[in-house]
C-alpha cells in the first residue's frame, strides 16, 4: 500500500506488483481449477493440459491490467468472445470461473479494493462470453 503522500499506482498491473504477481495469480487460478471439485465443469472445458491456457491468460492479463501487451504481440486483438465460441460456456462455467479467480486473488494477496473492482470486471466479461 502506498504511503499517504505518494501517488497511487498508475495501473492495476502496477498495483498488483507486475508480471511476477500476475503469474502467481494465474498459476494459482489454474492450480485451483485442477484441484478443487467445485470447479470440475470449468476444468472440463480446458482439455487435458492447462499449460497453454496458463500462458495465454497470463499474457492477456498483463495487457488488460495496463502492463505489456504480450498477448496482442503474439496473437493480435484478443477477440475474446470469438476465441471462446468453441467452448460451451453457460452460467455454471461463468460462475465457476469468476469464483475460482476470486479465490485465487484472495489467496495471492490482491488488495481488497482492487479485488472488488476486478471481480466486477471479470463478471461482466465472463457473462458476455456465455454462449449457451
Amino acid at each position: 500500500m502506498p504511503a499517504p503522500d505518494s501517488a497511487p499506482p498508475a495501473t492495476p498491473f502496477e498495483w498488483m506488483g507486475g508480471e511476477p504477481r500476475i503469474r502467481q495469480l494465474v498459476d494459482r487460478f489454474y492450480d485451483l481449477m485442477d484441484l478443487e471439485p467445485g470447479y470440475a465443469e470449468l476444468r472440463a472445458t480446458h482439455g487435458s493440459t492447462l499449460d497453454d491456457a496458463r500462458d495465454k491468460l497470463f499474457w492477456f492479463l498483463c495487457g488488460w491490467l495496463g502492463g505489456p501487451d504480450h498477448y496482442q504481440d503474439r496473437f493480435g486483438h484478443p477477440r475474446l468472445r470469438a476465441r471462446h465460441m468453441p467452448f460451451a460456456i453457460g452460467i455454471l462455467e461463468r460462475d465457476q470461473w469468476v469464483t475460482c479467480m476470486d479465490q485465487a486473488m484472495g489467496e495471492t494477496g490482491v488488495p481488497e479494493d482492487l479485488r472488488a473492482r476486478l471481480n466486477q470486471s471479470f463478471m461482466n466479461t465472463a457473462d458476455w462470453m456465455r454462449n449457451r
